[in-house]
């Protein structure tokens, strides 16, 4: 066993989470295709494989337990995250993965190919021009800068009665909250535990009103 692979363990025997050996060694596939890639096409700023597991991965996972749907498009996944390693925890589940540049989607492709991942879509647009035949359940982004512009840019993506949006945020945002529009509601504000990770992670799940 390697030492990602060691460590990926220590970090989910933290949480309660239930993960396979098939889709633990995805992660660690996953970990070791990013910090492979990461040397000629700068995809993360973490360059520490035994970080990414905590940052990227577990940072990631730790939001499965609060889907609720089948459809799910990561919005600004940039290498595949949260996408990817939520795709590995929910094979059941049907992902697609934005993003407007083009070294990061062929990245995501070749790493559904290396893994065997076949519940993920990788598309290359800006989401302001992604027009969807059918609206998401849910609507996934850790990358955008403040939820008014992710639920703004992001308006058309989930589907009318039940769809909702998944902000991964560091701390409690009440600043950004206080600025979302009048048509946007909060469902929840859960406060998130990622072992090893240094401040604090919310996950905040909205939806529009009525």
């Amino acid at each position: 066993m390697n030492l990602l692979r060691s460590k990926l363990d220590a970090l989910i025997a933290q949480t309660d989470l239930v993960v396979s050996d098939q889709q633990r060694e995805q992660l660690v596939g996953y970990v070791e295709l990013l910090n492979k890639w990461n040397k000629a096409y700068n995809l993360t700023s973490v360059r520490d494989p035994q970080e990414m597991l905590v940052k990227h991965i577990l940072d990631s996972i730790v939001v499965s337990p609060y889907l609720q749907g089948q459809h799910f498009i990561d919005v600004g996944t940039g290498p595949g995250l949260p996408g990817i390693p939520l795709a590995i925890m929910n094979p059941d589940r049907q992902f697609v993965l934005l993003d407007s540049l083009g070294k990061r989607i062929r990245f995501i492709k070749q790493v559904l190919h290396e893994l065997r991942i076949d519940n993920v879509t990788a598309l290359q647009s800006r989401v302001e021009e992604f027009k969807p035949e059918h609206g998401f359940d849910g609507v996934l982004s850790r990358a955008f800068a403040s939820m008014l512009d992710m639920v703004e840019w992001c308006h058309h993506l989930p589907c009318a009665k039940q769809g909702v949006f998944l902000a991964l945020k560091g701390q409690r945002p009440q600043e950004e909250l206080n600025s979302l529009p009048e048509w946007c509601s909060v469902i929840d504000i859960k406060a998130l535990k990622v072992p090893e990770l240094e401040g604090e992670r919310h996950l905040v799940i909205l939806s529009r009103k009525g």
